[in-house]
């Protein structure tokens, strides 16, 4: 029996490896000849790089980079062997890390970024998979670019500040200083996000608020990241403002599409892509997946999704299992996804259930493997 173990991270308590492995222990444990394989996933955010290092020969690195607040701090990446780096944009201007107090939307910045991208360039980088999602900015990825070599200038040649509300006096964008590596960089960006820049569906009014925006700061930002839009536009002839993704990370979908020439692909699948999840499902009995919390949402790029769609294209059942199962997760079934299970085996708190969440999940996926088991016993007869 081939057994396909395929899930996500279980955010606060479990990294995609560990809840991989202990999926294992209880298949292993309901039947003991089975093998198995391991592909732990992400979806594009946190648990990126170190679901594909599960999967890809590589290691991961460490780089002293600016956070979004414009100190310095130690944020990981992956170097794969085949030439490739795998950056979480988040690791350098993510949320984490960052006090709610201590947020602040006009001004935060994305110059770890680029600090992150020259150390894989130095590295002899030839591809980069960028990863988007839990930013907390909104400066449309010019912090970024500004790291790369760029400069953003107002009506008297003067650089701008940094962060996104400075972009409302952006006049020229000179790309003379741009790094000439970058031109040879093959940039692909994980993101499962479709909102365009600005707009009622932009990166400010959409996501702002959770940086720390006020309505009236909301409103700036917007203004100044169409501003961002006009001025490259006026210098590349391409006009991304309304392009999927581009709003993603504050902006930073913007700046990659731009200026990196990236290639948009949701999250899951250029992870399992580069798991080689497609060939680990040939001849394979049963596929688990899962995650922290599953519902309607799920369908929306998330990772049993993703997993259930190259599953059904095998002819493999595919089995999720989550801490909790919200409003909608029946949709789920619609999606390849034979069964769903949450973990909790009765009332508890919050605290216990993240403390036994890999208790939890070895035995659930126990469960599961012995009614397989016993299923197939029955139909022997």
């Amino acid at each position: 029996v081939k057994i396909v173990i395929a899930p996500d991270s279980f955010k606060e308590c479990l990294s995609a490896p560990e809840a991989a492995r202990a999926i294992e222990r209880g298949v292993k444990q309901a039947c003991p000849n089975a093998h198995t394989v391991l592909i732990p996933m992400a979806d594009g955010g946190e648990g990126t790089v170190e679901a594909v290092l599960a999967a890809r020969a590589g290691r991961r690195m460490r780089t002293q980079a600016l956070d979004a607040l414009g100190r310095s701090r130690q944020a990981h990446w992956g170097w794969l062997d085949d030439g490739g780096a795998v950056i979480e944009m988040a690791a350098a201007a993510g949320l984490e890390g960052i006090a709610p107090a201590e947020r602040d939307a006009l001004a935060a910045d994305t110059h770890g970024v680029g600090e992150l991208i020259l150390a894989a360039l130095d590295q002899g980088a030839k591809t980069l998979m960028l990863g988007l999602g839990g930013s907390a900015t909104t400066d449309g990825g010019c912090g970024m670019m500004r790291a790369l070599g760029a400069r953003f200038l107002d009506a008297d040649s003067q650089e701008l500040a940094p962060g996104g509300a400075s972009l409302a006096h952006l006049a020229r964008i000179d790309l003379d200083g741009l790094d000439p590596r970058l031109a040879s960089l093959n940039v692909q960006v994980a993101c499962d996000v479709n909102n365009p820049l600005c707009g009622p569906q932009g990166a400010a009014q959409v996501f702002g608020p959770q940086k720390g925006a006020t309505p009236q700061q909301v409103v700036h930002l917007d203004a100044a990241l169409a501003r961002l839009a006009d001025v490259t536009q006026a210098l590349l002839g391409r006009d991304h403002r309304d392009t999927p993704g581009a709003g993603a990370a504050g902006g930073m979908g913007f700046a990659a599409l731009a200026f990196l020439r990236a290639r948009f692909r949701p999250g899951a699948e250029l992870v399992a892509e580069l798991g080689g999840l497609a060939a680990a499902l040939q001849n394979a009995s049963l596929v688990f997946t899962g995650e922290g919390r599953m519902d309607a949402q799920t369908l929306r790029g998330k990772v049993p999704a993703g997993v259930a769609r190259l599953a059904q294209q095998a002819g493999v059942p595919v089995v999720a299992l989550a801490g909790s199962l919200g409003p909608g997760y029946e949709a789920l079934h619609s999606a390849g996804i034979a069964a769903a299970f949450s973990l909790a085996p009765g009332p508890q708190t919050l605290e216990q259930a993240l403390h036994s969440a890999a208790e939890h999940l070895c035995d659930r996926a126990r469960d599961v493997m012995q009614l397989v088991l016993a299923c197939r016993g029955k139909a022997a007869h």
